[in-house]
């Protein structure tokens, strides 16, 4: 048996984050998607996505394959659901398709996520269901997130312990820190949700943070820095500055001063020394972003919006960015005044192209700096990317 996690049509819709990854590896938590769906189900898990993207993110082959849908946020409930489903059995929760077990080899099509097919037996879900659908949804998920994965991976395990130089708002059982985790001479405060601060990761001096929170393994809180929750770091970041209910995937850097507020960065990105974005109209209307499904600016049905922005994208000092704006991949901002509402992949600054070949040069510095190395699949991932939003640059 296994998990395939479908993109489930919503390739287009979670872009640019998705132009690396598909659904099933954001983070809206501690764990990404489909490690958390590993864990709950223990089955091996894979990827219905797209074509380019499948070399690096394979599908799962085995006698039985429950395809579920790459945006739902797990649960102990929802992973039963799913495990439970029999062939040509479809679960359902008020209209939603969650899930599929089709006979032998057959995979869902984008259009059975909407429609199922009907000599499919539906199976309804009563409980509540999550759905990451659009990349808001990531932060505005991001304290359920946190409270499930920590169920999780804490059960039956003990948090190490706390330094006293730390003040303790709240109950200081919601604080977990794992093996090798550093904290010192910070407000912690529990009183609306959990917090959990991963292997070896560190909380500097003067740092004040309100949950629910979740730092990933090796990342670091810089002096003095404001966090209010719910926020999700991952593996490896740099987090400086104040930072208000916010996503970054894993290995990027916000390390200054600078307001960074309802966004969402994916990984390997770097917000230059007093970088801020608006996350609030001065009109408190809604806020429109560009929308890649419609090719242009479109509502989001959102008051507060700040920044979307794709992997190995870069911002210089003093970068203003505009409430809801969207950064492509591999975008380098600089500049005088705002950026545009919509950043292309791959842009240079006011007008310019970033070359293929130099952004990729810059890849591998980066990620070098984190011991890791740019693959072959990186690249074409990568490569892929520049041809497919050559569009947008001109």
């Amino acid at each position: 048996m296994a998990i395939l996690l479908s993109d489930a049509g919503l390739h287009t819709h979670l872009l640019p984050l998705t132009y690396t990854r598909p659904v099933g590896m954001l983070r809206p938590g501690i764990l990404t998607l489909a490690e958390a769906w590993q864990r709950l189900s223990g089955l091996p898990v894979g990827f219905s996505t797209e074509a380019y993207l499948r070399e690096k993110f394979p599908a799962r082959e085995a006698q039985q394959v429950f395809e579920v849908h790459g945006g739902l946020l797990p649960n102990p409930a929802l992973a039963a659901a799913v495990l439970n489903l029999g062939p040509g059995e479809v679960l359902m929760n008020r209209g939603k398709v969650l899930a599929f077990c089709l006979e032998g080899s057959a995979r869902a099509e984008d259009l059975h996520w909407s429609l199922p097919p009907g000599y499919l037996t539906p199976v309804e879900h009563e409980a509540d269901v999550f759905l990451v659908e659009r990349p808001w949804h990531l932060f505005q998920l991001c304290g359920k997130a946190i409270t499930y994965d920590l169920g999780l991976i804490t059960e039956g395990r003990h948090s190490q312990p706390l330094s006293a130089s730390n003040t303790v708002l709240g109950d200081p059982g919601l604080i977990f820190l794992e093996e090798g985790a550093r904290v010192e001479a910070s407000i912690l405060n529990t009183g609306n949700g959990p917090i959990w601060i991963g292997r070896d990761a560190e909380v500097m001096e003067g740092c004040m943070v309100r949950g629910p929170f979740a730092l990933g393994q090796g990342a670091q809180l810089k002096m003095g820095a404001k966090i209010y929750g719910p926020c999700a770091f991952g593996p490896e970041c740099r987090i400086g500055g104040e930072v208000n209910n916010s996503v970054v995937l894993g290995y990027s850097n916000k390390g200054h001063d600078g307001f960074l507020g309802n966004s969402v960065l994916g990984e390997w990105c770097n917000l230059g020394a007093d970088t801020n974005t608006s996350n609030l109209k001065n009109t408190y209307g809604e806020v429109n972003a560009w929308n890649y499904a419609e090719g242009a600016l479109a509502p989001t049905g959102q008051q507060f919006l700040g920044l979307v922005m794709g992997d190995h994208s870069k911002s210089g000092i003093n970068t203003m960015f505009n409430t809801g704006t969207v950064a492509g991949v591999c975008a380098n901002v600089f500049g005088s005044g705002f950026p545009p509402k919509h950043i292309a992949s791959f842009s240079w600054g006011e007008g310019g192209t970033y070359a293929l070949e130099k952004a990729l040069e810059t890849c591998q510095r980066v990620m070098e700096r984190r011991k890791l190395p740019l693959t072959l699949q990186d690249r074409k991932v990568l490569s892929e990317v520049f041809h497919l939003t050559e569009r947008y640059r001109h």
